[in-house]
């Protein structure tokens, strides 16, 4: 029966979703009988401030929390400022309706939104809960006529985690307000991830690059070579006298060789005196060792996969990914995206190997479907797979999709098919090569070679590696047919150096699935949790790096130092373990939540809530405990970290800095550290380099005509002079004096600037004459250059030094010229990045108005502080312009702003008319409408007054 004749018995159905654009395309799967609105995401949530909290709970010692600690954790509820109007509408839709739907996201936070809007609405109406995991007609038909009851297992468990990390943040975030700087914040997962950002930076800066150098030759068998038997090929030496020669994976983290390492390492000189004792030897196959290979396909997609898949192939970032795939799903062409699993539906592989076969042919379909058992622990997000949505798939070709939608979509459907494809089979080969050296040594060289006879899944999908030098799936290497015994001719000997590398830093999608190996939060939150730690400045991008910010370096410090188990790997993902155990009901919310917070008792928790200190006596009660006892916490020591030479990095209120010496001696130095500096980059040359340069104000002398002292600063937007005045001058009311200030050209410096050059600079504008009607032409500089103004026109200048130096003849020779309309000639690129994977158009950087930004033609994205021209790579410029268009156009408010003006036009021309025919009467009604107009202005001025005490 469809859903159309049901409702025609059952009456009218109210079906709520969560997003608007979902409740437009499921409206359409529907009959007239159903009104589908949506929630627009989370109703209500636990009060955002103090402001916030209920009246009647005001005064209490837990409100604050927006948690009753001392009764159960039972939390306070408010609906969003910003949702009461939806809320409202929601519930004059139910009361005229005959039966309710809660159709959100099937997770447990689509639970646990579903269970809210029941709470709020309060329905008199059946309730059922529609679950479907793609928006096609049949998926939400299905729905309809297969509804469940709410899970309120589920529902716990959110409603446990909202509690925990409310608990979480608002007990911990205040320490670090109180030891590190204000309007910090810490959390369950960001605070793990910061630190794992931080740990990959104090490898980098331990870390100390070591030399290792190896022989490579160029053998040749003497046959004429052709494409399956090359006729010389190359082999790197591998082991001397039967030791094993040092490679870079004999390094560790800090640069150095592995302890314990039976391996042979050779430096410059060695190599070298061993390619020429090699230089006349004969070589000859040592062995010849050939293995069948065979590549199966990879897992369809799931949360972290996508996301770490997008990041390589196509420049996006995990936040850009997630909103890009959230479109693909609300209008019907994947599943659902936030999902641990990768199993497909036997729907999915039916149509999956249908498409095998009608596009690569019935030789690349495997006997039997495949099936992928999950490798996620604590899968509770789990639909199926991220997938083409429908029984038959769309080719990209079909979808009349463009830009990121296609492209994402290519990969998701690429790799749905391809992982119902057969193996990819082929052989490989490893050649050893022997020759003796002139004195006397072994030596052997080694080769390896990969041959691919059938591609099978690798015809439709490769995938990307984090390494960029990493050898894809796909990459043959061939080498000659030689056998055991046959004699070489060594071509060429050569020794090479090599030098170890620091630990690479995380970037988003290596920190994806780094949080996954190590079960820490939910794949579902991981953009969110990157997005939290690049907006509170803990971390930022040096293109698609995760460079920490010396602020983390603090936080983290005072984290590891005095909530280490809160910041604890293995204690993080155990936390995850029983907040799964409460979704499974295997655990009660209340207990754990007690013993977490109070201390009490350990069972259930791993090491138990009572030792999430470090164990040194120091903390040995719950979080409460924890945030009240803060007195072993020394701000400056949690802050401050050595450099050498006696110099000391300290993350201050305003920012870092580097010092030396105590504050009020004689020798103390000082000097700011410039706030997008990499850690590893603070050297302890820089920091002398920093100490050296001048700081503080630099004194240029008396204004002679004042003799107020003028000073140079060099300021937050740049190098500037300015006055001082004397003491007891006015700053605020009627006879305030502000001090007269200038930039300085870019041609100067804080260096030389002199005495004549700031009195010039504070005496802008420039007068440089009047024109024949008599209007003066001044001479100024200004935040696009230096310009010239006469009334309302202004004309750039070519340099900063005109500004002095232009005569009035040479003014008006450039106002007689007619003003350039529109925009100027276009600038050549600063810089060529490639192709953009999205849009296949060429990506440059251009100079704009408001600095230096990225286009691919159609999308403009501006470099971010810590983006430099010079060092941009391709994948950072393709990211950036994946963010940009996951934020969609810009909000126009230009068509408004022209109706008004084009009203107020029309009002004015009527009035003129008016006075033109009654000249007496509008004069009367324009002193009615003065004062009319004057009780308006006064009534909301009261108005707005009221409104700002209210809020």
């Amino acid at each position: 029966m469809s859903p159309t004749s049901e409702t025609a018995q059952g009456g009218r159905r109210l079906v709520i979703v969560e997003s608007p654009a979902k409740a437009k395309t499921i409206k359409g799967y529907l009959g007239p009988g159903y009104v589908v609105e949506a929630s627009v995401g989370h109703i209500r949530d636990l009060p955002n401030g103090a402001a916030e909290v209920p009246a009647k709970y005001k005064g209490e010692s837990w409100a604050r929390l927006g948690v009753n600690v001392e009764a159960d954790f039972q939390p306070i509820y408010v609906v969003n400022h910003d949702k009461k109007d939806q809320v409202k509408k929601l519930k004059e839709l139910l009361a005229e309706s005959d039966e309710l739907f809660l159709a959100t996201d099937e997770d447990r936070e689509g639970e646990a939104i579903a269970w809210h809007l029941q709470e709020v609405l309060k329905p008199k109406v059946p309730v059922r809960r529609m679950v479907f995991h793609e928006i096609t007609k049949d998926a939400i038909r299905e729905a309809v006529a297969n509804p469940r009851e709410l899970n309120q297992k589920l529902v716990d468990a959110q409603e446990t985690r909202r509690i925990l990390d409310r608990l979480y943040g608002y007990e911990v975030s205040p320490v670090l307000w109180k030891k590190v700087m204000p309007r910090l914040s810490a959390g369950r997962v960001q605070s793990v991830a910061t630190r794992l950002v931080v740990e990959r930076e104090r490898e980098r800066i331990a870390f100390s690059s070591a030399e290792y150098w190896d022989l490579t030759g160029t053998f040749s068998t003497g046959r004429s070579s052709d494409a399956s038997d090359p006729g010389s090929f190359t082999a790197r030496l591998s082991s001397v006298d039967g030791r094993r020669v040092a490679q870079g994976r004999d390094f560790g983290p800090n640069g150095r060789l592995k302890e314990g390492a039976q391996v042979l390492h050779l430096d410059e000189a060695n190599a070298r005196a061993l390619a020429d004792a090699l230089a006349q030897s004969s070589f000859s196959v040592r062995s010849v060792e050939s293995k069948p290979y065979r590549r199966s396909p990879y897992a369809p997609f799931r949360t972290t996969t996508l996301q770490q898949e997008a990041s390589r192939k196509l420049g996006m970032g995990a936040k850009a990914t997630m909103q890009v795939a959230q479109k693909l799903y609300e209008n019907g062409f994947i599943t659902y995206m936030r999902t641990d699993s990768t199993t497909l539906s036997e729907t999915a592989i039916a149509a999956a190997r249908a498409q095998v076969t009608q596009l690569y042919g019935a030789g690349y379909l495997p006997d039997k479907p495949r099936v992928y058992a999950g490798k996620v622990k604590n899968a509770q997000e789990a639909h199926e797979a991220i997938r083409p949505s429908g029984d038959r798939f769309r080719t990209p070709a079909e979808t009349g999709l463009t830009g990121e939608q296609f492209r994402l979509y290519e990969l998701i459907w690429k790799r749905t098919v391809a992982s119902q494809m057969k193996d990819a089979t082929g052989d490989s080969v490893t050649v050893r090569i022997a020759g003796r050296a002139s004195d006397g040594r072994d030596a052997e060289f080694s080769a390896s070679g990969k041959t691919i006879t059938f591609h099978g899944f690798l015809k439709a999908y490769v995938e990307g590696a984090d390494d960029p030098n990493a050898e894809l799936d796909d990459r043959e290497r061939r080498l000659p047919q030689v056998a055991e015994g046959e004699a070489l001719t060594a071509e060429e000997i050569s020794a090479d150096g090599h030098a170890t590398k620091p630990p690479a830093r995380y970037t988003e999608a290596t920190l994806v699935k780094e949080l996954e190996e190590r079960e820490i939060g939910r794949p579902s939150t991981y953009a969110s949790i990157i997005g939290t730690i690049l907006d509170r400045g803990y971390v930022f991008k040096k293109g698609t790096a995760l460079v920490p910010s010396f602020l983390s370096f603090a936080v983290v410090n005072l984290l590891e130092k005095h909530f280490g188990r809160l910041v604890d790997y293995d204690f993080t993902a155990a936390m995850e373990e029983d907040l799964d155990r409460i979704a499974r009901g295997e655990a009660q919310a209340v207990p754990w939540l007690r013993r977490f917070y109070f201390g009490e008792g350990a069972e259930g928790l791993a090491g138990g809530a009572a030792d999430a200190g470090n164990g040194d006596g120091d903390h040995l009660g719950g979080l409460k405990e924890l945030v009240t006892d803060l007195g072993a916490i020394d701000a400056r020591e949690v802050s401050s970290f050595p450099v050498g030479s006696g110099i000391v990095l300290r993350v201050g209120r305003y920012g870092p800095y580097v010092e030396r010496g105590e504050k009020d001696a004689e020798d103390h130095q000082r000097a700011d550290v410039p706030e997008d500096l990499a850690p590893d980059e603070l050297t302890v040359e820089y920091a002398e380099e920093l100490l050296a340069k001048p700081s503080g104000d630099f004194e240029l002398g008396h204004d002679p005509r004042t003799g107020h002292l003028i000073v140079a600063k060099d300021g937050r937007y740049g190098p500037y002079v300015t006055e001082v005045l004397p003491e007891g001058t006015p700053k605020t009311g009627k006879n305030a004096v502000k001090a007269r200030t200038a930039s300085l050209f870019k041609s100067m410096s804080l260096d030389t600037v002199t005495l004549d050059d700031a009195l010039r600079l504070m005496s802008l504008p420039r007068v440089v004459g009047t024109d024949p009607e008599g209007v003066e032409i001044t001479a100024q500089n200004g935040r696009y250059g230096p310009y010239l103004k006469k009334g309302t026109d202004s004309r750039s200048l070519e340099s900063e030094d005109q500004i002095f130096s232009i005569t009035l003849e040479e003014a008006l020779a450039i106002y007689a010229q007619p003003k350039q309309r529109g925009r100027a000639a276009a600038k050549p690129p600063l810089k060529e990045l490639g192709t953009d994977p999205v849009s296949g158009r060429p990506v440059v950087v251009k100079d704009g108005r408001f600095g230096p930004y990225v286009t691919d033609g159609e999308t403009n994205a501006t470099l971010r502080r810590d983006d430099d021209v010079e060092t941009v790579t391709p994948e950072r410029g393709y990211e950036l312009l994946a963010e940009k268009r996951a934020k969609g156009p810009a909000k126009k408010t230009a068509k408004k702003a022209t109706a008004k003006k084009t009203t107020a036009k029309k009002t004015a021309a009527k009035k003129t008319a008016a006075k033109k025919t009654a000249a007496k009467k509008t004069t009367a009604t324009k002193t009615t409408a003065a004062k009319t107009a004057a009780k308006k202005a006064t009534a909301k001025k009261t108005a707005a007054a009221v409104k700002t005490n209210d809020e």
